[in-house]
């Protein structure tokens, strides 16, 4: 039985691996893997550099959406929203920031508090877990790409062509 919380909106179904965009970063494709083991999201992010606007701080950083674009990026600003230590799924834990950015994935817009963190060695620039998973969707860990994708040339573009 599948137990819905208070802020559920919907009951959308969603594979182990999906792409999704980021409206906030003006990021209109990447390829994330949905991690119900994971507590918190993360973003592959290079270059961050802390400042403050107004008195507040913010974080900038480049991502790189393309798997194997290296030379591509998209600098993107946001508020700092926290700093947590994360452990990661090797068991060693870091201190990170969390930016909040909103997510579209499989349709549906919600707002996910976002590591920033190298994630160059893994095989996917994004990790969906439970806390922006916990509105509403359902993983099927033997499906994937439920949700809208790409077309098969940026697609392509991923593998490194």
């Amino acid at each position: 039985m599948v137990r819905m919380d208070q802020t559920s909106h919907s009951s959308t179904l969603v594979g182990w691996r999906e792409w999704v965009s980021l409206p906030d970063a003006d990021i209109q494709w990447v390829k994330a893997k949905i991690d119900t083991g994971a507590r918190s999201s993360s973003l592959h992010a290079h270059n961050i550099v802390e400042f403050e606007r107004d008195g507040v701080p913010w974080v900038r950083f480049d991502v790189q959406p393309w798997q194997h674009a290296a030379s591509e990026h998209i600098t993107v600003e946001r508020p700092i929203f926290d700093r947590r230590e994360v452990r990661s799924s090797s068991g060693h834990t870091q201190k990170r920031l969390f930016v909040l950015l909103d997510v579209v994935l499989a349709g549906e817009r919600v707002t996910a508090e976002v590591t920033l963190t190298n994630r160059s060695s893994m095989g996917f620039r994004m990790l969906i877990g439970r806390e922006a998973l916990r509105r509403g969707f359902i993983v099927n860990p033997a499906k994937s790409y439920f949700g809208e994708r790409p077309s098969k040339t940026l697609r392509r573009r991923n593998r490194g062509r």
